[in-house]
Parts: structure tokens; sequence; C-alpha cells
């Protein structure tokens, strides 16, 4: 195959990896060029959006993760990209301005660090023969070593590397050969030292990914561990992937939770992202995310409104009196309505949620949590 007859295939099979953008927007998601490679969104500093390049170094996996496509033993066609042909590609992308960076990950090629060691090279490549400043996102492969993952640091402006499942007992239902504690855990805590305030790398930036409903785990252990990595560890985004039907092994959790409800592992995907939103911009603390019985959240309403209905003694909030902490709590208010009505309140008095702009059903649902006193 020629390079871009391997680039189809290897951007086509990235799509399994959404540890570097996604979002409830249209401008979030991800979309297909022309050619069949993947694009993804990235908000720019000065407000905007670009894409980035997406795809794979090799699909040829030593892994046997049993929810993945990819995964060895499967009958797919096998393919690899020279670190030189990732390079040479995205500068002809980047010199055309089609794209704004690159992410770059790989299946496991023989072992962690060789695969580190080819994934690491392309973007040598960028840095130093092409002279490319830019946006670099790398895949941390799991299990590599700590000098290899040093090394993606020096060269990137992002990594990842995915949690997968929360703990370890969830996690060896899905793969015999990787052990959690040495190949996810150890290299998920030192990208966490090595972004700590002050840092040498603390400007690159770290994100994760679980695989919700591949395994048996509950929303109780992903929203535990989430809080982990965004309080302990220093990580700047948490992505959640609903199993999809199909892609793993027949005998894993996520394809008999298909036979009796295809919808509701979605459901839960979007559940899980409103509760990784109250976390990073709303302020909630981990009691504050209200589970069912069973330890998960709850699919019929969204989990700001379980709060807010489950305190009735914090109603209603005052709007020209209450501050940004009691504001965030309202149903239907967010951080955009929320500095709208601090700054409006300097101007004067608000007498009527029009004056924010609110409309339709998103107006009417806050008018039973606020009054203008």
């Amino acid at each position: 195959m020629d390079t871009i007859e391997k680039l189809k295939i290897l951007s086509e099979d990235s799509q399994y990896d959404l540890a570097c953008a996604c979002g409830m927007r249209d401008e979030d998601r991800r979309r297909r060029g022309q050619d069949g490679k993947w694009l993804y969104p990235v908000s720019l500093p000065q407000g905007g959006y670009s894409v980035l390049l997406k795809t794979l170094l090799s699909n040829a996996c030593a892994n046997d993760c049993k929810y993945c496509p990819l995964r060895s033993g499967t009958n797919v066609r096998r393919c690899t990209l020279k670190p030189e042909e990732v390079a040479n590609v995205f500068m002809e992308y980047q010199r055309k301005k089609k794209v704004f960076g690159l992410f770059l990950s790989s299946a496991v090629i023989n072992s962690p660090d060789y695969t580190m060691e080819r994934i690491n090279k392309v973007a040598r490549l960028l840095r130093y023969t092409h002279n490319f400043r830019g946006y670099i996102h790398l895949k941390i492969i799991p299990g590599a070593s700590d000098a290899a993952i040093e090394d993606s640091f020096s060269l990137s402006s992002a990594v990842s590397l995915n949690i997968e499942t929360p703990g370890k007992s969830h996690f060896e239902i899905l793969s015999r050969r990787k052990d959690y504690m040495n190949d996810i855990i150890r290299p998920l805590k030192l990208m966490g030292t090595l972004t700590e305030r002050g840092s040498r790398f603390s400007r690159v930036k770290c994100t994760t990914q679980f695989i919700v409903g591949a395994s048996d785990e509950k929303d109780s252990e992903i929203i535990r561990h989430t809080f982990g990595l965004y309080q302990r560890l220093n990580f700047k985004r948490v992505y959640f992937s609903a199993y999809q039907k199909g892609l793993g092994e027949p005998d894993i959790p996520g394809e008999r939770q298909f036979l009796s409800n295809p919808e509701t592992l979605f459901m839960r995907e979007h559940r899980l992202y409103q509760v990784d939103f109250l976390i990073r911009r709303y302020g909630f603390r981990q009691d504050d995310i209200l589970l069912d019985h069973a330890g998960n959240l709850r699919l019929d309403r969204d989990p700001k409104q379980i709060w807010a209905d489950s305190h009735p003694e914090y109603y209603p909030v005052k709007i020209n009196a209450a501050d940004k902490e009691a504001l965030l709590k309202v149903p239907g208010l967010g951080p955009d309505t929320v500095k709208r009505i601090v700054k409006m309140r300097k101007e004067g008095r608000i007498r009527r949620l029009e004056d924010l702009g609110m409309r339709g059903k998103r107006m009417e649902k806050t008018k039973g949590y606020v009054i203008f006193e």
C-alpha cells in the first residue's frame, strides 16, 4: 500500500479513541474529510476552531483488549506507517492550512517502548527537521517506560493515556496481557507528577478516556476516579466512550448489555459527560452527584436537575443577590449565563429572565428555582 492508502485505513481506525476532542455541540464534533480522514475540532485560544489530523501509526496490535476491534487475532486489514511518512503527509496538510495540529496514536507494535520510539520520532521530525512549533498530541502507550513518557512530554503540546476502566478487577475482564497497576496506573501517576505546577512540563495538557460499559463497572466508580484524575493528578480532561456493539468479544459485559437495551450505554455516556461538566465548570463536589441504589446515574433525568429537586431548602435563589456558586446550582443557568448575571447586576437590577436572553424550555425550567427579589 502507498502512504495515502495506509493513511485512509489508519485514520478510520483512530475513530475509536476520543481523548482529544468531542462534545455536545455541532462545532465540537469530529467530521470526516473528503479523503476519508477524521478531522477533529479544537478550540483556539484566540477564539474560533481549527482541526487536527488524527491517525494511528499502526493498527497491527500485539495486545488483546477484548473491547477493541484492532486487538490481536481479529481479521482486519493491518498496516503501519513509517514516521517519515506521517511527518511528510502532515506537513503537506499544514502548509495547505487544512489542519491546525496532529493527534498521533498507535496500536502496540512489538512492545510499548518500541511503539513509543516511533511515535516520538514523528514528533521529533516535525519539531527539529520541519521546524513545526504548533499543536502535537501524542498517545502514551500502556506499559511505556518513564524515559519514553518523558520524551513524549518534551515534544508535545498534549498527551493522553486511556485509563479504560475504574479499577483492576474491571480491567482484568477486558485484558489478559496488560497489567492494570503497571501499564495504566503507574504511567498515569507519572503524567500527573510531570505536570505539577512549576514543573518543567506544566504546560503539557494531560487527558484520558474511560471505555464505558465494556466491563461491569458502576458509574460511582467512574465518577470517583474522575475526581481523582482532576484533583490529584492534574488532568485537564476526562473523556467517556460508550462501548459499541459488535466491536469486541462476545463474552464481555458490553455485548450482553446491548442485547437488553442498545440505547442505555449511549445515554449513560451522555450523563457522565454532564457530570464531568458539573465537576469542571460548576464546582460540584463528589457528594453532590446523586446516584441510584445500585451506584449508577439515573438515565431519565440530568444530574444537576436531580440535585436541585433533592435540595428544596436551597431554593428559590435570589437572582440579584446570590453568589456565583449558588447561581450555578440553578437548573437552566450555565457558566455563561451566570457570568452575564454578575455583570448585569453591577449596572442595575435584573427583573426577568428574558433580560438575560433566556427563552423557551430552558427559561421555563429556571423559573421555578429563582426569584427577582
